[in-house]
């Protein structure tokens, strides 16, 4: 089937939605970075309690050579996806191609009177579009709390490096709120302040949660199928539901009334 033209009223409408999600997506990317690798919104300074046991555990070292490193987590959470919806969309798409189904609907989407879209180009961005802005918001959600929250991390005291004499910690009970009062290094202290909500915990989960509607739950739904069926084959089935149903006793009492009716008039 020959792909339809778009009218002008269409064509506005779909030129318009498609400006309206660049500058949402651009706008998105842009929040992101300045969450990620800018200043621009200050860490809430939380205090600690002098000596305190629960922000002195030791200090793995910078996030390169820590258990996820960033390169790993980056890589899992943008490239595996990524993939698996390509091949899958290839897939997919080439099963349709080959049957039957695919000769009745139209082999390219018309996107205006310049060029035709191919269906699994189509798709294979759609899904990616939407994957990857949600990549972005839940990173910007997560820097968002750790921002507002600042909570410490257990190795906070650690990277702190805290003079407790110039601080006065004669007694270990003494809260101390001021964010000079760290002579550590101030990436790791930044980094320190930065901890929850866990942001390697928050893109993995939706990585898995977006492929399982994807890949998974996709699965299970239903099928819309033309019925070829023609009426006459189609009522031997409405027979035999009405042959299951039972009068209430509210019908037999009306059938009765009007078969008395019935015969007084004749």
């Amino acid at each position: 089937m020959p792909p339809s033209r778009l009218s002008r009223k269409e064509r506005r409408k779909l030129y318009t939605s498609l400006a309206g999600e660049l500058v949402i997506m651009a706008g998105t990317v842009m929040l992101a970075y300045y969450f990620e690798y800018t200043d621009t919104f200050s860490v809430h300074v939380q205090g600690f309690f002098c000596y305190d046991t629960t922000y002195t555990k030791p200090y793995l070292g910078p996030e390169d050579s820590s258990a996820v490193p960033p390169v790993l987590l980056y890589a899992l959470v943008a490239g595996l996806p990524t993939l698996l919806i390509t091949l899958t969309e290839t897939v997919l798409f080439l099963v349709q191609y080959t049957s039957k189904e695919f000769d009745r609907s139209e082999k390219t989407v018309a996107t205006g009177d310049c060029c035709y879209l191919n269906p699994l180009v189509r798709r294979t961005f759609r899904f990616l579009g939407v994957y990857t802005f949600g990549l972005f918001t839940v990173d910007i959600f997560v820097n968002a709390g750790q921002v507002v929250t600042g909570n410490l991390a257990p190795y906070f005291l650690t990277v702190c490096k805290p003079n407790y004499t110039a601080l006065g910690c004669q007694q270990a009970l003494r809260y101390i709120s001021h964010q000079e009062a760290c002579t550590g290094n101030q990436d790791d202290i930044l980094r320190a302040r930065k901890t929850f909500p866990s942001k390697e915990a928050a893109l993995s989960v939706y990585a898995a949660l977006y492929l399982a509607v994807v890949c998974v739950v996709h699965n299970f739904k239903g099928k819309l199928l033309l019925s070829e069926e023609s009426p006459a084959e189609q009522r031997p089935n409405t027979a035999m539901l009405n042959m299951g149903r039972m009068e209430s006793p509210l019908e037999k009492y009306i059938a009765s009334q009007n078969h008395i009716a019935f015969a007084e008039v004749t």
